[in-house]
């Protein structure tokens, strides 16, 4: 999994395995704007918050889900160590299937003051940017609307209740 966080995105830095995101597909649905209260903080109020919470989404290749589900069932330990020490805690990665495709999609929460430090340090952890990525990234779609540089496409906040 990967984290590098430009605008509470998943991605710690450029993809070993660069792959292009698939194209971006026509949408007819109407734009709506974020609406903020108290169980969903504007952005700058989350930033001040003690935890933060991101999720992402990407696309998850059948023919690689056991090796995903494989590499996700045991962790190696330097990859663990690499999140951990990024403040990041509760990582989750879901997989689901939608219209015969399948996705998957991670939520963690970010315990640190300084996001973009803290989630390009685990780029600089060689096995996982040397030998976790690029087994992970090749079981993975990239999505339209993913950010360059970055392999999960963020989600936006709708609701927290702690």
């Amino acid at each position: 999994m990967v984290i590098r966080f430009r605008n509470a995105s998943l991605r710690l830095s450029p993809s070993p395995v660069s792959k292009p995101a698939l194209p971006p597909q026509p949408s007819n649905l109407p734009r709506v704007a974020p609406i903020h209260g108290p169980s969903n903080p504007a952005p700058g109020d989350a930033a001040r918050a003690s935890v933060r919470h991101y999720a992402g989404i990407v696309g998850l290749l059948p023919a690689r889900e056991r090796e995903y589900r494989d590499l996700h069932a045991r962790v190696w330990p330097e990859v663990v160590a690499a999140i951990h020490r990024a403040n990041i805690r509760n990582f989750n990665i879901y997989v689901t299937e939608i219209d015969g495709k399948r996705y998957l999609i991670s939520h963690f929460d970010y315990v640190g003051t300084d996001p973009e430090a803290d989630f390009a340090s685990i780029a600089q952890d060689p096995t996982t940017r040397e030998r976790w990525w690029p087994l992970t990234d090749a079981c993975q779609i990239r999505l339209p609307g993913t950010p360059a540089g970055e392999q999960w496409r963020p989600m936006e906040p709708v609701m927290h209740l702690p």
